[in-house]
């Protein structure tokens, strides 16, 4: 049987990258799947291949600094398919290694804004529904960054490390109402967040580029959506406010 049989999941940030691995995966396993993204052309790219493949999923519009879009989201999920069970909390983007001493304060909100603040309304919104129904999973994307000191710039590496501290809040606080959290902490991954990257800060790249020699080699999205399989799933029943880094050993250094 399917390892995700019936359930309804919702995935941001699912365009692209580990998102639509994640949700193509989901998908294959026999999930009914909102591909939640902002941008919709593109989402519906991912829709079309789960469709191509026997899969069920709906494309939605969303930008997870608009609490308007939150809702939206999450209500599209429950009136399209009577529920939802699985959250994946994907969307992110990078802060061009800016160091503290040159990071704006523009810069910081809109990172945490979507990378921290976003993670937290829809899981807000989605423990809304968990509780009424009795159960739910919720699988956060963190990252290497939110381990480490010295992975990105100082706004990713501190909206990460809230991801984490906020996962096993979550975690335990949810834990005797048959909810679940948990996150993932990749290390680096071939996908397109570098896109995210458009003017580095040449100290701040500099500084977190020293770590990089001791990785083994770059992950594929794929490799993380195996992951995410597993925290979604039955499997992981007795994984609650905890991080599994993903990372080929490299945070192991």
């Amino acid at each position: 049987m399917s390892k995700l049989a019936g359930k309804v999941a919702v995935i941001t940030g699912a365009a692209s990258g580990m998102g639509r691995q994640i949700a193509e995966i989901y998908a294959k396993e026999g999930a009914k799947v909102v591909v939640a993204d902002i941008q919709l052309e593109e989402a519906q790219k991912t829709v079309d291949e789960i469709k191509a493949n026997n899969g069920e999923a709906l494309a939605v519009v969303a930008n997870v600094m608009k609490e308007e879009d939150v809702q939206a989201m999450i209500d599209k999920a429950v009136e399209t398919y009577g529920t939802l069970d699985i959250l994946v909390n994907n969307a992110g983007i990078m802060d061009n290694f800016v160091p503290a001493g040159e990071v704006t304060d523009e810069l910081w909100d809109r990172v945490f804004a979507i990378n921290t603040t976003g993670v937290m309304r829809i899981t807000r919104k989605a423990i809304s529904i968990f509780e009424k129904q009795g159960h739910g999973v919720i699988v956060n994307i963190a990252s290497a960054g939110g381990l480490f000191g010295s992975r990105a710039g100082a706004a990713y590496t501190a909206s990460k490390h809230a991801v984490v501290g906020f996962t096993k809040n979550v975690g335990f606080q949810y834990a005797n109402k048959n909810i679940r959290c948990n996150a993932i902490a990749p290390g680096a991954v071939n996908t397109n967040i570098g896109t995210t990257i458009y003017a580095p800060d040449k100290f701040g790249q500099e500084r977190a580029m020293i770590g990089m020699g001791t990785n083994p080699r770059v992950g594929e999205a794929s490799e993380i959506a195996k992951v995410a399989l597993f925290l979604g799933s039955n499997d992981s029943s007795f994984v609650n406010g905890t991080v599994i880094t993903a990372d080929a050993g490299w945070t192991a250094y």
